[in-house]
Order: structure tokens, then sequence, then C-alpha cells
């Protein structure tokens, strides 16, 4: 389905990405799903801050730590 995924950590700043399998807990998994973070969730990741990840979904701004935004896989969508 997607040739390349990685973790939503090692994404840059201004890259559009698609949430393509969450790697967490069922506890973790259903926290990022009800948050909207769900598998074909389409990002744009805005910066780094320290370890963490600043994303937003639409209007949404999310500010995730190191350690969620490794269990978040993703794909770059092309063409965006």
């Amino acid at each position: 389905m997607h040739a390349k995924s990685f973790p939503l950590s090692m994404a840059n700043p201004g890259l559009r990405v698609q949430v393509v399998s969450l790697k967490g807990g069922a506890g973790l998994d259903r926290r990022l799903t009800e948050m909207g973070l769900n598998i074909g969730a389409e990002l744009l990741v805005r910066q780094h801050e320290g370890g963490g990840v600043v994303v937003t979904r639409g209007e949404t701004r999310f500010a995730l730590g190191c350690g969620m935004a490794h269990k978040i896989m993703v794909a770059p969508l092309v063409g965006a």
C-alpha cells in the first residue's frame, strides 16, 4: 500500500503525511483515534519542539510528545 512509511517523529516540518498505522497499545490507539488522529488522517507537520512534534489536521493543531509521535506511522502524501 505505502512504499515508505516512517514514524511521525521523523517527519520534517512542512511535510504533508497520511497516517498509515498506529503502533501503540489499545489504550493509546483509542486515545489517538478519539482525537482524530486515526488511520487515513492527513496531517501537516508544523514544527519540532524539543523531542515533540506539532501537526495540524484541518484547523486543529496537535502537540505530540516524542514517544507518542514515534508510535504513529505515516507516509508522505504524493502531489501534496
